[in-house]
């Protein structure tokens, strides 16, 4: 619920749930706020019951397992996650550092996670990915944080000779 109150994506803009769960909130902001939802998780029961969930409140969303990014294509305007912290922080800074791939230009990575579960952890790994974090919000323990992602020049640089921008 925190996580839904602090954040607010444009109607029709693309999202990625990761460790979606029974899809909590990759359904909510698919029926509230409007965007189009693709939930994974690594878990099949739980996937089921994301599945059930979708049909029961009319959500359209594409619903698939995988572990982490790895039956991922594409690319997504929004990607949130509460990661689940019992697998270990190798798993969590796995969601943050695959993240960065998965995103458009501009795009953001929003994380929901207690402070005695590893927000500041979780907050130093996604500057060291994206070279930015805000604590957009703490409520009752949890903090939301988000990232987004920056075209920077070293990017721009390789795309303008990679895609043969210069003829020489």
């Amino acid at each position: 619920q925190v996580l839904l109150n602090a954040v607010n994506f444009p109607e029709k803009s693309t999202l990625l749930d990761v460790g979606c769960g029974y899809g909590p909130m990759g359904l909510t902001l698919a029926k509230v706020q409007g965007v189009t939802a693709t939930l994974i998780d690594v878990n099949l029961r739980a996937l089921a019951l994301a599945e059930k969930n979708a049909q029961k409140n009319g959500v359209e969303a594409s619903i698939f397992q995988s572990n982490l990014y790895a039956n991922v294509s594409g690319t997504f305007d929004n990607i949130v996650s509460n990661p689940p912290i019992r697998a270990g922080k190798d798993v969590v800074h796995g969601v943050i550092s695959g993240a960065y791939d998965h995103l458009n230009v501009a795009g953001t990575l929003t994380i929901v996670i207690q402070k005695k579960q590893g927000a500041p952890s979780a907050k130093n790994k996604m500057t060291e990915v994206f070279g930015n974090c805000e604590v957009i919000t703490k409520e009752k323990g949890y903090f939301i944080l988000q990232s987004y992602k920056v075209w920077v020049f070293n990017e721009l640089k390789y795309h303008m000779f990679h895609d043969n921008y210069f003829q020489f």
